[in-house]
Order: structure tokens, then C-alpha cells, then sequence
């Protein structure tokens, strides 16, 4: 598991390609393999798709249309073996003929690839389901998929028997020390001076880099480049003690595997808001919230709270039976 960091691959898909490569290299072929590839078909992100086929060499590609999108063309192997990549390159027609030393005639392109040329069955099908492919809607239901995803990994952190849920400021976390670990902001630059805001109260993936973590202080170790490594899991650095030098972080990921970690990596996927603005028992601001702040400050941003409307009824009748 590698952790890219980020909902869209848009803005690096240079580093997702080289992330798929590294993920791919593992799989030893010993098992049926199922790729779910991304809804980002237009564009770059077609693209992008002929590259993934390319590299996987599937067996078989699954492609699904739907009656009011026409724009995506099906993704037969001859065209895929021709079509432009967004990193490599399409076979190329022969342009130009050339006799052999034999006296045979031999076509020649005039720039070799090395691409694999995909031999694949296309399976193509519509599905069913209604409103399938709309626009705008699989984003809203992945952002929440996310964050349902996120609340169920955190609540491995719950101790067992306990009828309420424990707030995050209620549970004991790990203590690391600046120097144990790397630190690496994936999506944007941060100034060295400013790192330490970004971190506090931030998801993070638990990563091991093969490189061993050298420094001469105790203060924090600052990776210049996203290296594509191992990901061990995730966890929340709940607090930062800038006077003993220790993140503190919360993680269900067993001591065991923790011990191979040596490299936080802060991507843009934000714990949700829920789990800061619905903390019990707290008198006064509540921790990690705050009003006084200045917004104007780049990357900065309001928490969102949902009011809780009600509910549209439908004028039509339901039949589940």
C-alpha cells in the first residue's frame, strides 16, 4: 500500500503513474487480480487510462457506458496499441520501407517504442442501475464514502464493552520523537516554519522509506521530495510538544508495525469535521477549534458544520417487496 494522499490524481499524475508501477510490482500472479480504475475519463485523464492498460496488461477490460454520455469511445486493443499515452507512446505506422540484407523488404518505423502492445477482451455493457454516470453525483457520495471510511478505521481505537464512544482528547496516544521520523507535506509547499501547524491535528499515512532517518538535532526531519514507499496505515497526530520534541499520535496500527515506521506523509484528505466540532464534555473552545483566526492566511479555511434539514418526502410510491 502506497499513500498518494490526495481524492484526484489531476494535479501529479506523474507520481500516481510511478505509484502504480511500484503497487504492481508486487503481485506475483497467484491470484486473480481486479483493477478498479478512476472515473477520470476525458481529457488527460483518458490518457492517463491508456497508460494503466498498457502497464497492467489485463486479460480482460471491463467498460461500462451509459445512454446519455457518448463522448468515451470503447476500448478495444487495436485502438489502445495506437492511441497516445499521457507517458508512453502509441504504435507507431510504418513509414518508410527498407530492403534487408537478404533481400527482403521490411517496414521500419522511424521511432522504435518499447510499449506493449495489449491483447485484451473488451467486455462492454451498460448497466442498469438508475442514473448511473450522472454528473456531480459520485463525487458528493465518494466525499462521504471517504469520510464513513475514515470514522470506521478510527473506531478501532475504541476500547471493547464500551457502550459511548471515547472523544479523541480521551484516548492515550503514542509519543515519537522528532528524529525518530520524517516529515512530508505530499500536496503543497509548506515553509519549515510553519510545518508544525500543518502537522498538529492532521491525518497522516505511516510510512517506511528504505533510507535510514539521520539527524544531527532533535528538532524535525524535513523530507525535500515525496519518495513513493510503504504505507502502513494512518493515524492522527492529536498534539504536537514543541518542548520535549514528540509528536503525539493516535493509531489503531499494531506496535509491531509500528516499529518499521519512519516517515510521516501529510496528504490533503482532512479527518472530518464531525469528529472536532461533535467532541462531548467539553466546557469551553473545544480542542483544535478555535474563531479566533486569521482566514486570510493561505490554506486556511472554516469548518463546515451541516445543519440538519429535513428530508424532502417523495410523492411516489416505493415497492421494495
Amino acid at each position: 500500500m502506497v499513500y498518494y494522499g490526495q481524492t484526484s490524481c489531476e494535479q501529479d499524475s506523474e507520481r500516481y503513474f510511478d505509484v502504480v508501477k511500484y503497487v504492481f510490482s508486487s503481485y506475483k500472479k497467484e491470484v486473480p487480480l481486479v483493477i478498479n480504475t478512476m472515473g477520470w475519463v476525458k481529457g488527460e485523464g483518458l490518457l492517463l487510462l491508456t497508460d494503466m492498460i498498457r502497464l497492467l496488461s489485463p486479460s480482460h477490460v471491463v467498460q461500462m457506458d451509459v445512454s446519455d454520455w457518448r463522448a468515451m469511445a470503447p476500448l478495444a486493443p487495436e485502438s489502445i496499441r495506437s492511441a497516445p499515452g499521457l507517458y508512453t507512446k502509441g504504435k507507431q505506422q510504418p513509414k518508410c520501407k527498407q530492403m534487408d540484407t537478404s533481400g527482403v523488404e521490411n517496414w521500419k518505423t522511424s521511432e522504435e517504442t518499447d510499449v506493449l502492445a495489449p491483447d485484451y477482451k473488451l467486455l462492454y455493457i451498460h448497466p442498469e442501475f438508475p442514473r448511473a454516470g450522472v454528473a456531480g453525483e459520485a463525487r458528493v457520495h465518494s466525499s462521504v464514502l471517504r469520510d464513513m471510511a475514515i470514522l470506521g478505521y478510527l473506531g478501532q481505537l475504541q476500547p471493547a464493552g464500551l457502550e459511548s464512544v471515547l472523544p479523541l482528547h480521551s484516548l492515550v496516544p503514542y509519543q515519537v520523537p522528532f528524529n525518530a521520523v520524517a516529515l512530508r507535506v505530499i500536496h503543497t509547499d509548506v515553509a519549515p516554519t510553519n510545518i508544525m501547524y500543518a502537522v498538529n491535528a492532521s491525518w497522516v499515512g505511516l510510512c517506511r522509506i528504505p533510507d535510514a532517518i539521520q539527524s544531527q538535532t532533535d528538532g524535525p526531519v524535513l523530507l525535500t521530495q515525496t519518495p513513493v514507499c510503504d504505507c502502513l496505515g494512518f493515524g492522527i497526530v492529536r498534539g504536537v510538544d514543541m518542548e520535549r520534541k514528540l509528536y503525539h499520535v493516535l493509531t489503531p496500527v499494531a506496535p509491531e508495525n509500528l516499529r518499521l515506521v519512519n516517515c510521516l506523509m501529510l496528504g490533503n484528505i482532512a479527518v472530518p469535521n464531525c469528529i472536532f466540532v461533535s467532541q462531548q464534555g467539553i466546557e469551553g473552545e473545544i480542542p483544535y477549534v478555535t474563531s479566533d483566526y486569521n482566514y486570510t492566511i493561505l490554506g486556511s479555511g472554516k469548518l463546515k458544520k451541516k445543519k440538519h434539514f429535513k428530508r424532502k418526502e417523495h410523492m411516489f410510491p416505493c415497492d421494495f417487496t
